[in-house]
C-alpha cells in the first residue's frame, strides 16, 4: 500500500503534518512535486532558480526518493496515482486562489483515490481566526490579537520508521537560471534561522528598517518554498533567551502580517489581482503602456533619479530580493508618483522577487497604495529623500547599488543634484518632482473618495 504526498510550498521533511498523515495512511510513501507550468510561466528566473535549489536539497532530505513529473496537476497526479496503485494523496491545504481552483481539479480527476489535506503553509490556517460573530478580520490589530489568543499547535514530529516508495521514474528538476542564489533548503533554512535568533532577534525592533545593514532573518525565501513552517519558528522564539524581548516580540508581529495577508487573500479571493477597497476603485490612473511608459521603465530600470528608490530597484535586478522598508517606498513612487495602478508594480515584483508570495506581495502593495486593508491609507505618500535619510543614515546602501553615485559622501547621496558634482557620472536628473506629484495623488483620491 502506498500514500502519495504531493509537495508544493512545503519543501522540507520536519514539522510536515502532511507527511505524518501520509505515514500514518499505511505502507510506504512516495514524494512527489508537479512542475506545473501554469505556474513557471509566471515565474521569472531567480524563482525558477531558487525551485530548483530547493527542490534538489528536498531530494537529499527525502533520501533520493522525491519524484519529479511535469504537466497539469489534474493529469499527473491521477496517473502516478494509477502507476503506484496509491490508496490516498496527501498535501497541505493551499490558500491560494489559483491553489484551491487546482486542488478541485485534482480532487475530481482523482475519483475514488481521496485527496486528504493537513496543515497549511500558516501557523493558523487562513479562514480559521474570526470575529466573535464569525466574520473575517478588515483589520491588522485586531486580526493579530485574537491570532495569539487563539494560538497555534506544536511542530509535526518526522513519523518515526518511514518507509520511502522507491523506483519510480522521475523527470529532472525544473531548470534553473543561471543566477546565483543564496542557500536554500531545509538545512541551510535552518542554519540561517538559528542564526539570526542568536544573533539578530533581540535587536530587531532597534535595526529591521535599516537597508544599510544585515538586520532582517532573510527567512522570506524559506517561507515561500516550505523549507522552514512559521509554527517551528514561533515554537524557537518562544523558547530562546530573546524571545521575551521587544525584538521578538516585533518579529512575530511580522510573522502576523503574514497571516493576516493570506487569510485577506482566503475570504477575498478576487483581491489577488483587484482593489480590496471599492471606495476607491473609480481611481485615475495613468497607463504604463502610453503616456507612462517612459517614466514606467526608468522606475523597473531604476533610473528615476531619485537614489533610495533607484537602489531598491537594482538590489531586485541583482539579487531578487529587497528590503522591505525599502519595498513600500518604491511602491508608493510607482502608485502614488507616477500614478500608475499598483497591480503593474505587483506582477514586476512576482516576476523577479525570490520570495513573491501573492497574499503578502500584491496586499502589501495595496496597503502602500492605499486600497487594501488600512483604514486610512489616502494621505500616507512616502518622500524617497527623507525615507532615505531617515533609513539610511551615512548613505551606505544607495552607494551600494548606485555606483555611479559612489562619489558623493555621506546622506548627501540623497540629494546627489544638491552635490557639484553629484550627476557627473551619469546618474540621470529625477524624472518626476515628488512635491507636485504627492499634491496630485492626494487630489486623485480625494475626487476618488467623493
Amino acid at each position: 500500500m502506498t500514500a502519495l504526498l504531493w509537495l508544493r510550498r512545503d519543501l522540507r521533511l520536519r514539522d510536515l503534518p502532511a507527511l505524518l498523515a501520509a505515514h500514518e495512511a499505511g505502507g510506504a510513501v512516495l514524494p512527489v512535486f508537479v512542475a506545473d507550468p501554469a505556474l513557471l510561466a509566471s515565474a521569472g528566473s531567480v524563482r525558477r532558480a531558487y525551485l530548483s535549489a530547493a527542490l534538489g536539497a528536498a531530494r537529499e532530505s527525502y533520501d533520493g526518493a522525491l519524484v519529479v513529473r511535469e504537466g497539469r496537476p489534474e493529469d499527473v497526479i491521477p496517473a502516478l496515482a494509477r502507476e503506484v496503485g496509491a490508496t490516498s494523496v496527501h498535501v497541505s491545504r493551499e490558500t491560494t486562489p489559483y491553489g484551491r481552483r487546482r486542488d478541485r481539479r485534482v480532487e475530481r480527476a482523482l475519483g475514488d483515490v481521496p485527496l486528504v489535506a493537513t496543515g497549511t503553509p500558516y501557523a493558523v490556517g487562513p479562514g480559521l481566526v474570526r470575529k466573535g460573530d464569525g466574520t473575517p478580520f478588515q483589520v491588522f490589530t485586531p486580526f493579530s490579537r485574537a491570532w495569539r489568543e487563539q494560538g497555534w499547535p506544536s511542530p509535526a514530529p518526522v513519523p518515526a520508521g518511514l518507509r520511502w516508495h522507491r523506483g519510480v521514474e522521475s523527470a529532472p528538476l525544473p531548470a534553473g537560471d543561471d543566477v546565483a542564489v543564496v542557500p536554500t533548503g531545509e538545512a541551510a533554512a535552518q542554519a540561517r534561522w538559528e542564526e539570526f535568533l542568536d544573533d539578530g532577534l533581540a535587536h530587531y525592533d532597534e535595526t529591521r528598517d535599516r537597508p544599510d545593514l544585515d538586520a532582517t532573518s532573510q527567512m522570506s525565501v524559506h517561507l515561500k518554498y516550505g523549507t522552514i513552517h512559521p509554527r517551528t519558528m514561533l515554537a524557537d522564539v518562544a523558547a530562546h533567551p530573546a524571545g521575551t524581548t521587544k525584538g521578538a516580540e516585533r518579529f512575530v508581529a511580522e510573522l502576523c502580517w503574514r497571516e493576516f495577508y493570506a487569510d485577506v487573500l482566503w475570504h477575498r479571493p478576487d483581491s489577488a489581482w483587484s482593489d480590496l477597497r471599492e471606495d476607491l476603485r473609480g481611481m485615475t490612473y495613468a497607463d504604463p503602456a502610453n503616456a507612462a511608459a517612459g517614466h514606467v521603465r526608468a522606475w523597473e530600470e531604476g533610473r528615476t533619479g531619485y537614489p533610495f528608490v533607484d537602489a531598491g530597484m537594482r538590489q531586485l535586478l541583482a539579487e531578487g530580493w529587497m528590503h522591505n522598508r525599502v519595498r513600500m517606498v518604491v511602491a508608493s513612487f510607482l502608485a502614488k508618483d507616477l500614478h500608475v495602478w499598483w497591480p503593474h508594480g505587483a506582477r514586476f515584483f512576482l516576476q523577479h522577487l525570490r520570495d513573491g508570495d501573492i497574499a503578502s506581495n500584491n496586499h502589501g502593495w495595496q496597503w502602500v497604495a492605499g486600497t487594501g486593508t488600512d483604514a486610512a491609507p489616502y494621505f500616507r505618500v512616502f518622500n524617497p529623500i527623507t525615507q532615505g535619510e531617515r533609513f539610511d543614515p551615512a548613505g551606505e546602501y544607495v552607494r551600494r547599488y548606485v555606483p555611479e553615485l559612489s562619489h558623493v559622501p555621506g546622506a548627501a547621496v540623497h540629494q546627489p543634484w544638491q552635490v557639484p558634482d553629484g550627476l557627473a557620472h551619469g546618474y540621470p536628473e529625477r524624472i518626476v518632482d515628488h512635491g507636485v506629484e504627492r499634491a496630485e495623488a492626494l487630489r486623485r483620491y480625494e475626487a476618488a473618495r467623493r
